[in-house]
């Protein structure tokens, strides 16, 4: 696979894991690939152009966008983005009133922003998607937002907006729950290997005993 944007990937076993900031609120889209260039686009936010070079400078074959989350910074290159690559949208349901309401919610800060269809398909705990040589295991993790879940495959987890190197998500916004969260990343993500890699939805990529041993909001 040739590397687009100068953005190199992370090897991960069988898979490799790109991650591409986008927009003004610089939100992470992340994309997982298998040896045999398949995979998932996860959190297309913004500069869909950007996203796609992304996708076809890498030579992955996209088989499904999957939403960590619905809040406007991690959907805004949904609707091009799947219309480029002909491929479903996948959404936890308790997130789909944020989902429809991107604009409106974008408008608030006065960016632009582009509303996608609603989702072809849900998310539950525990589903897994497949693609390529790699699986990824969806884990519901609300408190950022409702329907929030986190995406783990092999000696890695896509986290959206739960965990941050040295931070968490905020649970000041409409649908959160700080002792929802705390709980959350507790079960689903401290539950996971120390040398597990966590790739955020804002910021740097950190790992699971990094944060276990140094986060403020952990101890």
């Amino acid at each position: 696979m040739t590397q687009p944007l100068n953005v190199q990937p992370r090897q991960h076993g069988a898979a490799q894991v790109w991650t591409l900031p986008t927009g003004p609120l610089q939100e992470n889209a992340v994309l997982v690939a298998g040896q045999s260039g398949g995979g998932f686009l996860i959190d297309p936010g913004d500069e869909p152009g950007r996203v796609l070079a992304l996708v076809r400078g890498a030579g992955v074959t996209v088989r499904g966008i999957l939403l960590t989350h619905a809040h406007f910074d991690h959907i805004g290159a949904v609707q091009p983005v799947r219309e480029a690559l002909g491929v479903s949208v996948f959404l936890h349901p308790g997130d789909l009133p944020l989902y429809r309401l991107g604009e409106v919610t974008a408008s608030r800060w006065n960016l632009p922003f582009m509303q996608p269809a609603d989702p072809e398909s849900s998310i539950e705990q525990g589903q897994t998607f497949s693609a390529g040589g790699v699986t990824l295991t969806a884990r519901e993790l609300p408190g950022h937002a409702p329907g929030h879940v986190v995406f783990v495959g092999d000696g890695f987890v896509v986290a959206g907006d739960t965990l941050f190197q040295g931070s968490i998500g905020r649970t000041d916004l409409p649908g959160g729950d700080h002792g929802q969260l705390i709980a959350g990343i507790g079960r689903e993500l401290l539950s996971l290997p120390d040398d597990t890699a966590v790739y955020p939805g804002h910021g740097p990529a950190t790992t699971i005993g990094a944060e276990r041993r140094t986060n403020p909001f952990l101890r």
